[in-house]
C-alpha cells in the first residue's frame, strides 16, 4: 500500500530555507522563512518569556492534560489583547475562544466550524495570501474565491479592485482578512477601508474571518488591532485566528487561539462546544507550555509591561530596518524603494522578476522567494550593504 505513494516536493518556503542553510557562502543572506531575527541573526527568547518560564518550572507539579479549551488565563488574556478592555463584544459576552496549536491550529478549527455550519460556503482569500491558508482551510472541503488585494505597480492595496470583487460575496460566505502586517506583501488596509469592509459585511451578510498573527509588529498592539475591533463592533458574527508565535517569539511552542464573535452569549457558548468537538477529532488536546507562559505574561502586570516594552523595541527595529533598506537600495540602484518604508510587519515584495530572484540565489547567495518576497527581519547591519548591492546588480 505505502509503496504506491510518490515523493512530494518540499514546501516552497521551507525547502528554499533548507537550501540557504546548506549554502557555505559566508556572505549569504537568508530572507525566506517568516521568523524574527535580531542583529546577530538569532530568533531571540523574550526576557518576559524567560521569566514566566522560570516561574512555571518552579511551580509546575504535573504534566497532565490541559482542559480541552486550554488555559483560562491565556484565553482571557488573548481576548483582552485583541479586543481591548471594555469592547462591546466582550462586555456583552458575545466572544468565546479555544486555545489551539498555533495560528495554524486556530485556522483549521475555524475552517471546521465553517464547514459544519455551511458546507457550501465559499471562502474569499486575498490575492496574494499566505500560501498555507489554502490547504489549512481547504482540507475540510471548503471552496475558494479570490479578491484583488495587492497592486504590484503601486506596491499598495488595490482597494477599488478588492471592493469590486467582494461585491460578489454572498450571505453566508466567508471573507478571510489579514488583521495587520499582511503576509506576504506588507500592505495593510487603513482604518477607513476597514470601515468599508464592515459596511459590506453588514449589507451582504458575509462573515469576516480575521487572521491576526503579527499584532504589535506593525504600528503597535492597539493600532494593529483597530480594524478587527471595528469589525467586531459592527458585524453580528466573525471568526478570529490569533497567534503568539511572532509577538511573543513562541514559534515552536505552537500557541494560538480561535475566537468567535457571535450574536449573543448563548451562541458564543455553543461555538465553544462545536470547536471542542472539532479539536478532539483533529488534535485531541491542546499543547500546554506556550499557553501557560503567555497566560502568565498577560495576567501579570509586571511581566506584561516587560513584554510590551520588548515588543515595542522589536517593532521599532523592524521599522528602522525598512527605512535603512530603502535608503541602501535607492543609493545602490537609483530606483524608488519608498514603498518598503510604508509597509508594515515582516514582509515585502521587492518587485523583482522570478529570473532576478533566481540570479540572486545562484550568483550572490541572497535567498528570497521567486516572487521576491523577503523577510525584512532577516536584514541586519552586517548584511544590508551586501544585500542592496546584490539587488542592484540584477536590476
Amino acid at each position: 500500500m505505502l509503496d504506491k505513494l510518490e515523493r512530494l516536493p518540499a514546501d516552497s518556503i521551507l525547502g528554499l530555507a533548507a537550501i540557504a542553510k546548506a549554502d557555505a557562502n559566508p556572505n549569504k543572506v537568508d530572507l525566506t522563512v517568516g521568523v524574527y531575527m535580531n542583529e546577530d541573526g538569532v530568533c531571540p527568547v523574550f526576557k518576559a518569556v524567560k521569566m514566566a518560564q522560570a516561574a512555571l518550572q518552579q511551580e509546575e507539579v504535573s504534566k497532565s492534560y490541559l482542559p480541552p479549551a486550554g488555559v483560562d488565563a491565556f484565553n482571557d488574556g488573548m481576548q483582552q489583547l485583541l479586543f481591548g478592555a471594555g469592547h462591546p463584544a466582550l462586555r456583552d459576552g458575545r466572544v468565546s475562544s479555544v486555545q489551539a496549536p498555533g495560528g495554524c491550529g486556530a485556522l483549521r478549527i475555524g475552517a471546521e466550524i465553517i464547514f459544519a455550519a455551511a458546507p457550501t460556503a465559499k471562502v474569499w482569500v486575498s490575492d496574494p495570501t499566505w500560501p498555507v491558508h489554502l490547504p489549512l482551510l481547504g482540507s475540510v472541503g471548503l471552496e475558494f474565491e479570490t479578491y484583488r488585494y495587492y497592486e504590484p505597480v503601486s506596491h499598495g492595496v488595490n482597494f477599488d479592485g478588492m471592493v469590486e470583487d467582494l461585491k460578489r460575496a454572498q450571505t453566508g460566505d466567508v471573507v478571510l482578512l489579514h488583521g495587520c502586517c499582511h503576509n506576504p506583501c506588507g500592505a495593510d488596509l487603513s482604518l477607513e477601508q476597514w470601515g468599508v469592509v464592515a459596511d459590506m459585511a453588514e449589507a451582504q451578510g458575509f462573515v469576516p474571518f480575521v487572521d491576526i498573527a503579527y499584532q504589535g509588529l506593525g504600528d503597535g498592539l492597539e493600532e494593529d488591532a483597530a480594524g478587527l475591533r471595528l469589525l467586531a463592533e459592527r458585524v453580528p458574527e466573525m471568526i478570529i485566528a490569533a497567534s503568539c508565535s511572532k509577538n511573543m517569539g513562541l514559534y515552536r511552542e505552537r500557541t494560538g487561539a480561535v475566537m468567535f464573535v457571535c450574536q449573543n452569549r448563548a451562541n458564543a457558548e455553543a461555538l465553544v462546544s462545536q470547536a471542542l468537538v472539532a479539536a478532539r477529532r483533529v488534535y485531541s488536546m491542546p499543547p500546554a507550555h506556550g499557553a501557560l507562559i503567555a497566560g502568565r505574561i498577560l495576567s501579570d502586570q509586571a511581566l506584561d509591561e516587560i513584554w510590551r516594552t520588548e515588543l515595542m523595541d522589536m517593532c521599532g527595529r523592524m521599522n528602522g530596518l525598512r527605512t535603512g533598506l530603502r535608503e541602501k537600495l535607492e543609493a545602490a540602484s537609483s530606483r524608488d524603494f519608498a514603498f518598503i518604508e510604508k509597509e508594515k510587519g515582516m514582509f515585502s515584495f521587492l518587485g523583482l522578476s522570478t529570473k532576478q530572484a533566481i540570479r540572486l540565489r545562484e550568483e550572490y547567495s541572497v535567498y528570497m522567494l521567486d516572487s521576491s518576497r523577503i523577510n525584512v527581519a532577516g536584514v541586519n547591519a552586517r548584511n544590508i550593504d551586501y544585500l542592496a548591492q546584490s539587488v542592484a546588480s540584477v536590476l
